[in-house]
């Protein structure tokens, strides 16, 4: 039996799920894409391919086991993204919610089955059909919990807008002894540099009182101002408009010190290790050609 256990983004991993891109499937339409950044690549014929995408995980996965974490893979569904494991679930405390994901994700659900059917079937629960949240926009503070979403009337117009008031409701009641603050995001169908997918676009904790930030990726500036307020102005990494785009917030902690990033990322790899981080460089440009990164391909289970 697995014992879930998941308060905050940065304590010591123990197990996760990583998502996968064997068998990804060829390149979307431009009517398939889900998002302004696939759809970008897809005109410009720089998409990528399965073979670099599946080596970027494969040095993911690397960087796991030096830690010995325990890493379970979905099931292989051939010509299905896999990628994306953080879409499609999370815990909180020891309950695996699962998300209400676009309809023609569900079977990726599916594919992690083995690993749902080792917890404790009465800590699993799956939201009614009106509230939909993905994990990308769930993020955990200790006695907080994070969540971006969409306020705006026109929600349903935009295949962008993931979470939405009602998922930030259920999430209130389930866990009525957190402190539940949601994040109003700005979103664009065709414009990647101006859409924050999810929260983890434009903010992510690291170590015990850190954190990346995108000022620019909160419709509301008091919402920006509430992360400033708790986590203190000189603990925050104000990263720019492109930074955003290249996905900055998205890496992954695998400890309070140790911090998976890409390594492309320059100013921000140089301010962690300046902070005392160990940070573990890996490639991983291609997968973020479909507006996802680091903390979107895994799925944590436990930390300590």
């Amino acid at each position: 039996m697995l014992q879930l256990n998941i308060k905050n983004e940065t304590s010591r991993l123990r197990a996760v799920v990583l998502g996968s891109a064997v068998h990804n499937g060829p390149t979307p339409t431009l009517d398939e894409a889900y998002d302004p950044k696939s759809l970008e690549h897809i005109k410009a014929g720089t998409y990528p391919v399965e073979k670099d995408m599946v080596a970027e995980m494969e040095a993911f996965n690397a960087v796991f086991q030096k830690y010995d974490v325990t890493v379970y893979r979905p099931e292989m569904i051939e010509n299905y993204n896999q990628i994306f494991a953080r879409d499609i679930g999370f815990v909180i405390d020891d309950t695996f919610v699962k998300s209400n994901i676009l309809p023609d994700r569900e079977r990726e659900l599916d594919a992690i089955q083995h690993v749902i059917d080792q917890m404790d079937s009465l800590k699993v629960v799956r939201p009614p059909e009106e509230v939909h949240i993905e994990g990308g926009d769930v993020m955990l503070w200790n006695d907080h919990i994070f969540i971006g979403t969409y306020k705006g009337s026109d929600y349903k117009d935009y295949i962008t807008a993931r979470t939405n008031m009602e998922g930030v409701n259920y999430i209130k009641e389930l866990f009525p002894n957190k402190i539940v603050k949601e994040f109003d995001l700005v979103k664009s169908k065709l414009e990647a540099r101006d859409n924050a997918l999810h929260l983890d676009c434009c903010f992510q904790p690291v170590g015990k009182n850190k954190g990346i930030i995108y000022k620019r990726g909160f419709r509301e500036e008091a919402d920006y101002l509430y992360l400033v307020t708790l986590f203190g102005m000189e603990n925050l990494f104000h990263i720019e408009r492109n930074e955003m785009y290249n996905m900055f917030s998205n890496v992954f902690s695998i400890d309070e010190n140790v911090v998976v990033s890409e390594k492309n990322f320059t100013r921000l790899n140089n301010w962690l290790r300046s902070n005392g981080f160990t940070v573990e460089e890996i490639p991983y440009a291609e997968i973020a050609k479909q507006e996802g990164l680091l903390r979107c391909s895994t799925l944590p289970l436990i930390r300590d």
